[in-house]
């Protein structure tokens, strides 16, 4: 379950009860949640507590599908799926895999979205693309003038601009869905303390004794 409250469909605020019946029909998602994609949808009923935090992120999706957009879908979609990966978000990562899919991509690209560096299957455009996107995710934004300079050979300015402003607008929900348990990322913690059997001593003791 989210680490949130959910909103139901009684009182959440009109224009989002339109939302809801957009993506679940007549059903209260909190009672029945479940959307035609497969996703549990509690994405929606969270960010429904604030509502115009909803509005705001359901602004920021018709920013990137926008007509008035000059970056290629495809180009968009590989930098969004490998924000989802790197920032260990299945939800993210799952669902741009899909869209990533529907554009064109093959099934051994989408395969090799977690390992890209050691693959032979992206253009050069692709891998500056995925190259750029781990410098904005995994180094904060840190980009060697070198790997800019080479990304600017195949994109504008304003397709940069593009890139870099959506794809560290799926880091941010990344984020978000992995701290709030949202979605396919409500998993518990993988890296708990794995217990000693009964009676065992200090093992580092055991190790100074060697």
């Amino acid at each position: 379950m989210p680490r949130l409250r959910q909103v139901s469909r009684d009182e959440a605020p009109e224009h989002i009860q339109h939302m809801y019946s957009f993506l679940f029909g007549d059903r209260d998602p909190v009672e029945e949640p479940g959307t035609e994609t497969g996703t549990p949808g509690d994405w929606w009923t969270v960010f429904a507590l604030v509502p115009d935090c909803f509005d705001h992120a359901v602004a920021g999706f018709r920013f990137y599908r926008s007509p008035k957009r000059e970056l290629d879908p495809k180009l968009r979609e590989l930098g969004q799926a490998r924000a989802g990966y790197a920032r260990g978000s299945q939800f993210v990562f799952s669902q741009h895999c899909k869209a990533m899919r529907h554009l064109g991509f093959s099934e051994e690209q989408i395969a090799a979205i977690p390992h890209w560096s050691a693959g032979d299957c992206f253009d050069e455009q692709e891998r500056l693309v995925l190259a750029y996107t781990d410098c904005l995710v995994l180094e904060g934004g840190r980009t060697p003038d070198g790997l800019f300079e080479a990304l600017s050979e195949h994109l504008s300015d304003r397709e940069i601009l593009e890139l870099t402003y959506i794809t560290c607008l799926y880091e941010m929900h990344a984020t978000m869905c992995r701290a709030l348990r949202l979605e396919y990322d409500d998993v518990d913690e993988r890296v708990v303390e794995i217990a000693a059997p009964t009676g065992s001593g200090d093992i580092l003791q055991a190790v100074d004794e060697e």
